[in-house]
């Protein structure tokens, strides 16, 4: 029970890339207190795509460190953000947690790029593509919201927020922020630094006051910080440029009425680790 705990906490904090179980289990507790339906969808996504890890035959080790369980947790916190909750969504859950852990599973036998949350960003398209299509009485209709007021303090505690789809309350990013400073202390200076760059950002590009006080803008960046993030001035450049470009795909990616997800971290990320791999060839 205590290494099944330990995966399971792993799997979450892992999102945040906080190979952690306490911080993974302490953001879990978050979900719960903001929606209990979230808490539950999150953590039935966990346990599905370890389960499929487990009987696919994938390492142990890679199982036990939470890197199958990330984006089966966001895949079931995803399911409750656009999906009614029902027996097909609850279907499309399962198959979308566990399709997550097999695309997963591809990206391992590759070098040249990490996946970071492409498994997830890929199922839950593919199934909200398929609600479009086939079943579009599944889809949940966005609130619309009027504000034409800056809320700074909102929008940074949403944009951390937001990475888990917890954006009803500034109380869930502070505390995954502090679940990420239970683990380190520099990854809580870079998920900080990654919410707060992309508002003045945003703000200079004339996005909409609602968007930018939701966290819609500043949840890729948290991302990008900590997975680029590191002690030297290079790393920081890094991470930096990052969180830039991915404010930027995030605005060309609402303005087309895409759901972007997490797709502007993840080909941020890599574009960055690419221009610096090219860079270094080069010297």
């Amino acid at each position: 029970m205590y290494n099944l705990l330990l995966i399971i906490g792993r799997g979450i904090g892992q999102v945040m890339f906080q190979n952690n179980a306490l911080s993974g289990l302490f953001m879990l507790i978050c979900i719960f207190l903001n929606s209990w339906q979230m808490g539950l969808l999150a953590l039935l996504g966990n346990v599905i795509s370890n389960m499929a890890a487990y009987f696919s035959g994938y390492k142990q080790d890679d199982i036990k460190n939470g890197l199958y369980g990330f984006n089966g947790t966001l895949v079931g916190i995803a399911v409750g953000a656009f999906l009614q909750l029902s027996v097909e969504s609850f279907i499309l859950l399962v198959i979308a947690s566990a399709g997550s852990t097999w695309i997963a599973g591809l990206f391992s036998r590759q070098r040249f790029l990490p996946g970071f949350t492409a498994p997830f960003i890929l199922a839950v398209w593919a199934i909200l593509g398929i609600c479009l299509l086939f079943m579009p009485y599944l889809m949940l209709m966005p609130d619309a919201v009027i504000d034409d007021t800056y809320h700074y303090f909102q929008a940074f505690c949403l944009g951390i927020g937001q990475v888990m789809f917890q954006g009803r309350t500034v109380l869930a990013g502070l505390c995954f922020l502090l679940g990420i400073l239970i683990n380190s202390r520099k990854d809580a200076f870079y998920a900080a630094l990654g919410a707060l760059i992309p508002i003045p950002l945003s703000i200079l590009l004339a996005v909409d006051s609602a968007s930018i006080n939701a966290g819609m803008m500043g949840y890729n960046g948290v991302l990008c910080a900590i997975a680029l993030g590191g002690t030297d001035w290079k790393s920081l450049v890094s991470a930096v440029c990052a969180v830039l470009l991915s404010t930027g795909l995030q605005i060309i990616g609402m303005n087309l009425g895409i759901i972007t997800l997490t797709a502007p971290f993840v080909m941020s990320v890599w574009i960055i680790i690419t221009i610096r791999t090219l860079f270094y060839r080069l010297l």
